[in-house]
C-alpha cells in the first residue's frame, strides 16, 4: 500500500531503492505517528470533516494500535511503504471508509516532520536524564576525592598540581554546557509543523493551534514553507547538541585510558570491567572507555553528515531528506549507551593515593614556589627567574605545599554552584507540558 498510489505500478528496482530503509527506520516513529494522527483526527472533527461517532471509532482503534507500538510489537507489513501507510491501512481494515478520512488536510511531509519532532523531544528527555545521572556520579566522585592531588599537564608535560576533585568536576560542568545546548535544540524541536501539509498549507480551515495544544508543543512553526524547511534543520540542530555531549565523553574516555596506563597509573578499574589479551596474560585493557571514545568520535561527525545532505537544497521538499533518518534516528541509542556505561564505570573507578610523592612530579610545584616568593615581596619576574635558575642548576627542592583558595580551584571546587547551574538548566526544559498533553490524548 502507498498513500500516493493512483493505480500505476512502479518498477521493483526503483521501488526498492526509493523506499530504502524506511520500513525498518519508521519503527522508531510508530508511537509518534499514532499520537500525531490522534491529534489531527480530533482537529478534523472540530472543523466538521469527521462526525463525532467516526472520531470515537478512530480514537479507540488508534489507542489500541498505540498500545501495540508501545510494546514494541508494531510491524510494517510487506508491501506497505512506511509507518504512515501502515497506520492508515490498519484503520481502514478495521473501520472501512472511516479509516481513509484521516489523511485529509495533511501530507506525508508534515506527518514525518511531526513524527521526527515528537520522537526527538522524547529522546532529548532521555538524554537529559542520562546526562543528569552521569553528572551526579562525577560530582559525587569529585567530593569524595577532592583532597587527592594529581599532576596537571599542558602539552602532555608535567605542569601544575591538580586534584581528582578538580578533574571529575571539570567534566560535570562540561555536561552542564552540553545540556544548555541541548535545551536550545529542544526549543527548536518543540514547535508544531502539522498543518503545513506538503509545505504550502491546505484549503481546509485547519485549526493548527488545537493540534499544537493537543500535542503539548510550546508553539507552532507558523509559516508553512518554513515548517517544511525545518526538515533537516531540526535534526542538524539536535545533532550539534548530541555531538557536544559526545565530545565531553570522548575527552573523558581518553583521560581514563591515559591515566590507566602503567606510565601514568593514576586510576584503575575492577577486573570485571576490563578485558584481556589472547597472548599477554598480564593485560587489563580499558576497552569500555576506548569504545566510548570511538562511538563518541563517530557521533561528533553527525552534524556534518546532516549538513552535507541538506546544504544545497532550495526550499520545498526533496527525497534527499529521507536519508537523514538513517544517521539521525539511531544516534540517540548510541549516545545513551555511552552515557550509561560511562556512568557505571566511573562509579566503580578507584583512585591511586599519594601520586605526587614520586620525584618525577617535583617540578609541578615550581609555580607554587614562585607565587610564595611573590607573596614575600619579590617581583613576579624576579621570582620566576630565581626558581628557573634553581631548576636549571639542579638546586630546586620543592616545598610541595599547595594552597589554592579562589573560586573553581583545588581548594574551592564550587561544587554546589556547579550543581545549581545544572539545576537551572534542567528545570528550563519543562517536560511537564508535553507529558500532560500526551497523557490526556491517550486517556
Amino acid at each position: 500500500m502507498k498513500l500516493w498510489d493512483k493505480g500505476t505500478s512502479v518498477n521493483k528496482l526503483i521501488e526498492d531503492f526509493t523506499v530504502g530503509q524506511d520500513r525498518e527506520l519508521d519503527l522508531y516513529l510508530a508511537k509518534y505517528d499514532i499520537l500525531g494522527s490522534m491529534a489531527h483526527t480530533i482537529m478534523l472533527q472540530s472543523i466538521g470533516l469527521l462526525e463525532k461517532d467516526e472520531l470515537e471509532k478512530l480514537m479507540s482503534e488508534m489507542k489500541a494500535i498505540y498500545r501495540v507500538a508501545e510494546k514494541g510489537e508494531f510491524i510494517i507489513e510487506e508491501g506497505i511503504e512506511d509507518v504512515h501507510s501502515q497506520v492508515e491501512a490498519m484503520l481502514t481494515e478495521k473501520l472501512g471508509d472511516v479509516g481513509k478520512k484521516i489523511h485529509s488536510g495533511r501530507s506525508r511531509n508534515d506527518q514525518v516532520l511531526l513524527d521526527l519532532k515528537l520522537f526527538a523531544r522524547e529522546e532529548i528527555r532521555q538524554l537529559v536524564d542520562a546526562s543528569n545521572e552521569l553528572f551526579d556520579t562525577l560530582i559525587t566522585q569529585a567530593e569524595k576525592h577532592k583532597d587527592q592531588l594529581m599532576p596537571g599537564y599542558t602539552h602532555l608535560q608535567v605542569a601544575m598540581p591538580s586534584s581528582f576533585g578538580l578533574w571529575f568536576s571539570a567534566y560535570a560542568e562540561s555536561l552542564v554546557d552540553d545540556l544548555t545546548l541541548l535545551q536550545a535544540a529542544f526549543k527548536i524541536t518543540n514547535q508544531n509543523p502539522l498543518g503545513s501539509a506538503a509545505g504550502y498549507g491546505s484549503s481546509f480551515p485547519l485549526n493548527r493551534q488545537l493540534t499544537t495544544d493537543l500535542l503539548g508543543f510550546d508553539s507552532m512553526n507558523y509559516n508553512v514553507v518554513y515548517a517544511q524547511m525545518g526538515r533537516g534543520k531540526m535534526e542538524k540542530t539536535v545533532a550539534f547538541a548530541i555531538s557536544s555531549i559526545a565530545a565531553t565523553l570522548s575527552k573523558l574516555a581518553f583521560d581514563v585510558c591515559l591515566f590507566m596506563s602503567q606510565n601514568f597509573g593514576f586510576v584503575a578499574l575492577p577486573d570485571e570491567l576490563t578485558t584481556g589479551s589472547s597472548i599477554m596474560p598480564h593485560k587489563k585493557n580499558p576497552d569500555v572507555f576506548e569504545l566510548i571514545r570511538s562511538h563518541c568520535n563517530k557521533l561528533q561527525a553527525l552534524p556534518n553528515q546532516i549538513t552535507l545532505m541538506v546544504n544545497n537544497l532550495p526550499s520545498g521538499y526533496f527525497r534527499d531528506l529521507q536519508i537523514i533518518k538513517e544517521v539521525f534516528l539511531p544516534a540517540f541509542d548510541e549516545l545513551m549507551s555511552c552515557l550509561k556505561i560511562a556512568n557505571f564505570a566511573l562509579g566503580e573507578i578507584t583512585i591511586k593515593e599519594n601520586i605526587l610523592d614520586d620525584d618525577r612530579y617535583q617540578y609541578l610545584f615550581s609555580v607554587e614556589d614562585v607565587n610564595r616568593l611573590v607573596q614575600q615581596g619579590v617581583p613576579f619576574r624576579d621570582a620566576y627567574i630565581r626558581v628557573g635558575k634553581q631548576i636549571q642548576q639542579g638546586e630546586y627542592h620543592p616545598s610541595k605545599q599547595v594552597a589554592h583558595s579562589h573560586a573553581g580551584s583545588i581548594g574551592n571546587l564550587c561544587l554546589p554552584e556547579i550543581q545549581q547551574k545544572r539545576e537551572r538548566v534542567v528545570e528550563s526544559f519543562d517536560f511537564k507540558k508535553m507529558d500532560s498533553a500526551v497523557k490526556k490524548l491517550l486517556k
